[in-house]
């Protein structure tokens, strides 16, 4: 293996192994800030040692054994109390005598260290912006300026909340333990957020030559599952499984095999995945049977629902779609959920209905730089025959998007003004 190739194959480790990896420093050292040093350390070394040495065969517990030296060394320059060094050392001697797997059992009933560190992240000491960015940035693996899309905020913006994030959790001493209780349900609000935002960005990545990143959505799954077991009487925890599982069940529809994205009305929808179709449907009845339907998470689960059950692009109840929108612009307002209403209103009452709420944000600072929102007026636009304004609003969004799959689409769709296309604002 070349040295290309080595640093391809330690990058490539790293970032799977990266945030399980500063999940169990950070159990240890109590400081997230230092564990994502460690973990930055681990990861030089590797580079350093591996294209000597090769690939080792447990690559993440060697990173972790490594990160773990490292702690120490750190403990004893700064000299850290006795009782830390001795537990530390011990943690050591450990790892290094039975290389445990990473997954071994905790001493909480939550038992997953990512998971942990999320509750652990979303302390109510913090804000609520800062513990978010925070928990996004260190457990989701964000970029700042793919948290700032998700917020709609500057990049600087974001990049502060997390700086001022973090030091306010090592500032004051908090406990990284998992919280019981009214604790744990005070903590629960942000903890679904950041699950819902990192599916967000994987289902439709902010930049890179990938138009989604499914590894994020697998995760975001993963931990909602465990957090289905640990929380079975939350309504909002089940809603907003099924809305990550209806929407993931449509992966194997929605690229062709270069890579090229397949917008929702054009999928072959007998290669959605109907087992999470039914898992998202039986889980949508549980938020039924738990009084949770007005739960914003619910309320798009359940339009996510009403397309799973149209076997067809043309079966799409619209009129559905669209008063659920109504209902969720009334729960949860904001600029991203009116323009997805202008789409809805538009496929059930017609691209004038549709164009007219779009227009009604289209002053909003906060939708200056967004994309989506010339991807809106541009599809609506063009259904109206006023093809030219069309073409500039997709070349528009096309400046705007930071992901090569989708400005590809958007200048395609600018090019094609003036003849039959799709629906590029539809959800995707």
């Amino acid at each position: 293996m070349s040295q290309i190739e080595t640093r391809q194959a330690v990058e490539a480790v790293f970032r799977i192994e990266r945030v399980r990896l500063i999940a169990g420093l950070a159990r240890i050292v109590r400081d997230i800030g230092l564990a994502e040093e460690l973990a930055q350390d681990a990861l030089l070394v590797a580079l350093q040692v591996w294209p000597a040495s090769g690939v080792p065969a447990n690559p993440g517990a060697w990173l972790m054994t490594t990160a773990k030296r490292r702690a120490l060394d750190y403990f004893r320059r700064n000299k850290m109390a006795a009782r830390k060094l001795e537990e530390l050392g011990y943690d050591l001697r450990e790892t290094e005598a039975t290389a445990p797997d990473l997954d071994t059992p905790l001493d909480d009933d939550i038992r997953d260290d990512i998971l942990r560190l999320i509750f652990t992240s979303c302390h109510p000491a913090l804000s609520e912006e800062g513990r978010i960015a925070l928990t996004l940035r260190v457990v989701g693996g964000l970029k700042t300026d793919e948290i700032a899309r998700a917020f709609l905020l500057s990049e600087a913006t974001v990049a502060q909340r997390i700086v001022r994030a973090k030091r306010n959790l090592a500032e004051a001493g908090l406990p990284f333990e998992v919280p019981t209780g009214d604790d744990r349900a005070a903590r629960l609000a942000s903890v679904l957020e950041v699950l819902y935002l990192i599916f967000n960005e994987g289902y439709a990545a902010t930049a890179g030559e990938d138009w989604t990143r499914p590894q994020l959505c697998e995760e975001a799954m993963r931990l909602g599952r465990i957090l289905a077991r640990l929380m079975p009487d939350s309504a909002a925890v089940h809603a907003l499984l099924a809305l990550m599982e209806l929407q993931a069940s449509r992966f194997p529809a929605r690229q062709k095999a270069n890579g090229e994205p397949i917008l929702l009305l054009e999928q072959d929808r007998t290669r959605w995945n109907q087992t999470l179709i039914q898992r998202g449907l039986a889980g949508l009845g549980r938020v039924d049977a738990l009084g949770g339907a007005d739960d914003p998470y619910a309320i798009q689960a359940g339009i996510a629902a009403c397309h799973a059950r149209a076997a067809r692009a043309a079966d799409t109840d619209w009129g559905r779609i669209a008063g659920l929108y109504d209902r969720l612009a009334v729960v949860t307002p904001s600029p991203v959920i009116e323009l997805n209403r202008a789409m809805a209103h538009a496929m059930a009452s017609g691209p004038a209905s549709g164009l007219a709420i779009a227009d009604s944000v289209a002053d909003d600072p906060r939708l200056a730089s967004y994309h989506l929102l010339p991807t809106v007026r541009a599809d609506l636009l063009k259904k109206l025959g006023r093809t030219e304004e069309a073409a500039a609003e997709f070349e528009r969004a096309a400046g705007l998007t930071r992901n090569e799959r989708e400005r590809q689409v958007l200048l395609e769709r600018a090019a094609a003004c003036g003849r039959s296309g799709g629906a590029a604002g539809l959800p995707k």
